[in-house]
């Protein structure tokens, strides 16, 4: 673990796993975010990166859009409840403390956290991602009552947005393809949170053990990445292969000669052991049952008409929309075990921000991210290739995968290697 003032990000990613254990996992920012909040007030001024005003906004929009939580767009139900009140002030925690991290890190100096060690983190991250993947495939049962768990009140820790943050489980089970099958998940919240995590990290454990690491490092970095395959296929997420299948042709486009040529190479060698393993057939089973498209169009289409009647700063919070893709019906019945009443925005972070926050937060969300890419394009260091990239999944993602809560983490540390990088090249 890191001394001195980096040791707050060495214990939010390489420690990772014991906050996860504890109960804490993607919360563990927000505990953080405290000491780090300590430390930027006493090295005043603060440095802010170009385009963090419009994070800013989001973050004001957001606070601002808690005076609907009362209010019910058409085609939706519930009352005003803990639950609704509790999600809405652990996102806004969220991107407080979100905020306080990139400052944070952006006000560390390169003596104080290089870049490399950075990188080497979250490639440690990725370690411990493809662990937990390998757990799920391999346990998918494994689940245990977090300390955390333990001592809040059960009006709490029943929440099912809070369930899913403090109860560590290695896989989420579902009939993707017609029947049960785990998907992995530790130790994150969610499989598709997994699934966003895994491509993310990779991209810096790529770039922090074989861009730069030694003979020794490389080695270990391919039987990593080897063993990461099992559960990336095993995840069935078909937003996570499309995400790996653009991050290769962007690396092949912008990579200079040499790099291209052993990327085309690596990718080929890959590409053919695949197709020769156990992993492709339950590949091919997954893209032949594309049955959560239909799920996806009525809450996504849903969403869009919900947050057409406040366009502005939205209702603070998910809602629950009335029937779903199959029946007008608001829960399951003995005819019906189907049937259900989906949130509005849980298909992805666009739709989140789209009921969360409106229009503007959708469109603030999606500039800050391009203004991102737009800023560092023209930097063609390992750093700043792999940075873009991660801007670009981040704008991909955001489509089909909710960036709450651990994705958002990594797409910000992202932003700050970036900010960073600038620096550290000028």
């Amino acid at each position: 673990m890191t001394a001195g003032p980096a040791w707050p990000i060495a214990a939010l990613l390489v420690g990772y796993p014991v906050w996860w254990a504890l109960g804490f996992g993607g919360l563990s920012v927000i505990v953080l975010a405290v000491p780090m909040a300590v430390i930027l007030w006493r090295r005043r001024p603060i440095r802010v990166p170009h385009g963090f005003g419009l994070w800013m906004l989001l973050l004001a929009g957001y606070a601002l859009s808690g005076l609907m939580l009362d209010e019910l767009p058409p085609g939706t139900y519930g009352d005003l409840g803990p639950g609704r009140v509790i999600g809405y002030v652990m996102r806004l925690a969220l991107y407080l403390a979100l905020l306080v991290m990139v400052l944070y890190l952006g006000n560390l100096s390169e003596r104080e956290l290089p870049q490399l060690r950075l990188v080497r983190m979250l490639g440690a991250l990725f370690v411990t991602t493809v662990a937990g993947g390998l757990l799920g495939v391999f346990l998918p049962s494994f689940a245990f009552t977090s300390p955390v768990e333990m001592v809040l009140p059960g009006w709490v820790s029943e929440n099912a947005f809070v369930q899913n943050l403090i109860h560590p489980t290695a896989a989420q089970t579902q009939k993707v393809l017609g029947y049960a099958s785990p998907r992995p998940e530790a130790p994150f919240e969610w499989a598709n949170a997994w699934g966003s995590n895994v491509s993310v990290l990779l991209v810096w454990f790529v770039v922090g053990w074989w861009v730069y690491g030694g003979r020794r490092r490389k080695a270990l970095a391919a039987v990593v990445v080897a063993l990461a395959a099992i559960p990336v296929v095993y995840s069935l997420n078909r937003g996570l292969w499309i995400g790996l299948g653009l991050a290769v042709v962007y690396l092949v486009a912008r990579a200079g000669g040499r790099a291209r040529l052993a990327l085309c190479a690596a990718t080929a060698v890959a590409a053919a052991a695949f197709a020769l393993s156990p992993l492709a057939s339950l590949v091919a089973q997954r893209l032949d049952r594309p049955h959560s498209n239909d799920i996806r169009a009525f809450t996504v289409s849903a969403t869009v008409r919900a947050a057409a009647h406040s366009p502005f700063i939205g209702y603070g919070n998910t809602r629950n929309a009335t029937g779903n893709h199959r029946t007008i019906t608001t829960g399951k019945t003995e005819w019906c075990g189907g049937c259900g009443h989906p949130p509005l925005g849980s298909d992805g972070q666009l739709w989140l921000l789209l009921i969360t926050q409106g229009f503007t937060g959708a469109a603030l969300y999606v500039a800050f991210f391009l203004g991102a890419i737009r800023r560092h394009w023209r930097d063609r260091s390992p750093i700043g290739l792999a940075g873009v990239l991660v801007m670009g999944l981040v704008l991909l993602y955001m489509f089909v995968y909710d960036g709450l809560v651990t994705p958002l983490i990594l797409y910000l540390v992202s932003f700050a290697l970036l900010w960073r990088n600038t620096r550290s090249t000028a």
